[in-house]
């Protein structure tokens, strides 16, 4: 326990200095000044890439993002994105037409917007995801890229932009690739488009870029940080106030507008119990934020997980990003508030996100709302684990997602990957990932969904990859995928670790209103059949400290084709597409009360 706290207090003090410089998105945008972008956008399908590419396949310079106009009667030009057709940003093309439900490739996006420069401000575009590839123009310049269909990114457009009208173009593809991040190959649908909030961000000059507000890993009555300036050349001062706690601090950045601090606060611990959170103002001579923060402590003790320095159970389900109000990709506070809302109603006090960062409304949802939160990078089944690109895009995905919700009480663990065969090679790009994670935020724990071992109806915690993990995860599909319901009550569980276990994943498949006797696959009699077995089972292991099952609501997959059963849906969910619960949610729901009346929280 000594050794852990001491390399807890380095890698805290390396945190403040690694984080701080090597991140580049502007965070928490929803308490900037911002103009919406969102809306009907002007879009191009261009599954051959013409507008990109001349029939060389050399990319040209008078593609679509130049949105040219013919300037004469004779001038050719091939496409007019002002009479194309639109589509809704935020939201994925998939389920907005039904011509692009299963397309894969590139369209165009394109805004027209008026603007008033402003001086001695600047001016960022920022995009909450684009799905998979982005190429962001402004007024037919190109001002940058991103790849990754899940973690914010912005671009400063202050020299591009001029009084009056502007227009952007996003060149967005969704093709999979076997060197991506995730791979060719998921259980989920890929869903294509700007597919979360577009906002312009206005900061002055000098503004605060950044900043890590949390309770000290070692000490409960200790925060501990760092904030980070932008746009200076020379020391300022910083205000951190937190006028319910009566405090009011100044620090004094150094000449790259960064400072690290600790100060001693008497604070209200947030918790699922008591989500308390608190207004933290931080302001400069220039600039001023005003965050709600919430305060508390998140460690494991041996087999234990504790929070704020009592132990507890995460009775948990996983999610997937999906809209139970719409379908298609969730992206606004009503989906959110929807999916908490029913995690809640099932006894949840601890979601998983999977397999990807989800929106930032789920995350600030989970903080008011007082859910735990696990989220993850789509280092997912068999990517290229040999490939630096590889590796480096794991890496910015991992950075991107804990430098957005870094702040935020609710999320207790960052997963770094799911399902990943063992390997030396898997093992050294996983523990690369790791070491980053906990160099980025040493404050959080640390998990994965890790492989078992099956012999003789022993289940074995034995991945070596959990010798580096503080809390291990795994995923078992007894009863659905491998043997029988009635053999699960043979089975047993050992670990080769001093470590508390999740099951991050167990289950299976029911059609909401099929019915059926416990032997007879896709009802949802066997579905409830799995899952009283499983709890039966899992609650004899002693190790065990949470369980997050597959999954809260169905949701569509590629892998699902069975007609009148599936129908391209992946139906473990406990609750179906249109908002039906089958009968394991409330088996599920009466052992999560039961667990929670007899520990007390």
């Amino acid at each position: 326990m000594v050794i852990r706290k001491m390399r807890m207090i380095l890698l805290f003090t390396i945190a403040l200095s690694f984080i701080a410089q090597s991140q580049q998105q502007i965070i928490n945008i929803a308490i900037r000044n911002t103009i919406s972008l969102n809306g009907e956008w002007s879009i191009i399908i261009d599954p051959y890439e013409n507008g990109f590419y001349n029939y060389r396949y050399e990319e040209n310079p008078n593609g679509y993002f130049k949105n040219a106009k013919p300037k004469t009667k004779s001038d050719l030009v091939e496409y007019d994105f002002d009479k194309s057709e639109k589509l809704n940003v935020p939201g994925d093309w998939n389920t907005q037409r039904k011509d692009l439900f299963f397309y894969e490739g590139t369209v165009w996006y394109k805004k027209s917007f008026d603007y008033n420069t402003k001086p001695n401000s600047r001016l960022f575009i920022y995009f909450g995801a684009v799905n998979y590839n982005a190429i962001v123009y402004v007024n037919g310049e190109k001002i940058g890229s991103h790849t990754g269909g899940f973690t914010a990114f912005n671009f400063e457009i202050t020299s591009k932009v001029k009084s009056g009208s502007n227009f952007v173009v996003v060149k967005v593809d969704n093709k999979r690739t076997r060197d991506g991040v995730p791979t060719l190959n998921t259980d989920w649908w890929n869903y294509g488009g700007i597919t979360r909030d577009v906002n312009l961000v206005e900061v002055p000059e000098e503004f605060i870029d950044d900043y890590f507000i949390q309770l000290d890993p070692n000490k409960t009555n200790t925060i501990s940080g760092w904030i980070k300036l932008a746009g200076v050349t020379t020391a300022q001062n910083v205000k951190v106030k937190i006028s319910e706690a009566e405090i009011e601090k100044t620090f004094v950045t150094d000449n790259t507008g960064y400072c690290g601090f600790t100060f001693n606060a008497q604070l209200d611990f947030w918790s699922p119990e008591s989500p308390k959170l608190y207004d933290v103002i931080i302001e400069t001579d220039k600039d001023k934020l005003v965050d709600q923060i919430g305060f508390r402590k998140i460690e494991v003790d041996g087999t234990d997980i504790k929070l704020n320095g009592k132990s507890i159970f995460l009775r948990g389900i996983s999610m997937h990003e999906e809209s139970p109000i719409r379908g298609g990709r969730a992206y606004s506070i009503e989906d959110a508030e929807k999916l908490l809302s029913s995690a809640i109603e099932l006894g949840c006090n601890f979601v998983r996100l999977a397999h990807y960062p989800h929106n930032e409304h789920i995350i600030r949802m989970a903080d008011k709302m007082g859910m735990l939160v696990w989220s993850e990078i789509p280092v997912y089944w068999t990517i290229l684990w040999d490939n630096p690109d590889t590796y480096k895009l794991a890496s910015q995905q991992l950075s991107e997602m804990i430098n957005r919700d870094k702040n935020r009480a609710s999320v207790i663990i960052w997963s770094v990957a799911n399902e990943t065969p063992r390997g030396e090679s898997r093992l050294k790009f996983l523990s690369g990932l790791i070491t980053e994670a906990r160099q980025l935020d040493p404050t959080r724990l640390i998990s994965a969904a890790t492989e078992l071992t099956y012999k003789d109806k022993i289940i074995t915690a034995d991945d070596p990859l959990s010798e580096q993990l503080d809390v291990i995860g795994a995923n078992e599909y007894l009863g659905w995928y491998s043997n029988s319901i009635d053999e699960i009550k043979d089975f047993s569980w050992k670990t080769n670790f001093n470590k508390p276990l999740i099951i991050s994943e167990f289950g299976g498949d029911a059609k909401f209103g099929l019915h059926g006797d416990e032997q007879t696959r896709w009802t949802e009699e066997y579905q409830n059949a799995i899952y009283r077995e499983q709890i039966n089972m899992l609650s004899k292991v002693e190790f065990l400290k949470g369980m997050s099952p597959w999954i809260l609501y169905d949701f569509h997959s590629p892998r699902r084709p069975l007609p009148e059963i599936q129908d391209y849906y992946n139906r473990k969910g406990l609750i179906s597409n249109d908002g039906n619960k089958k009968q394991a949610f409330y088996t599920l729901q009466k052992f999560y009360n039961e667990k929670k009346l007899q520990l007390g929280r």
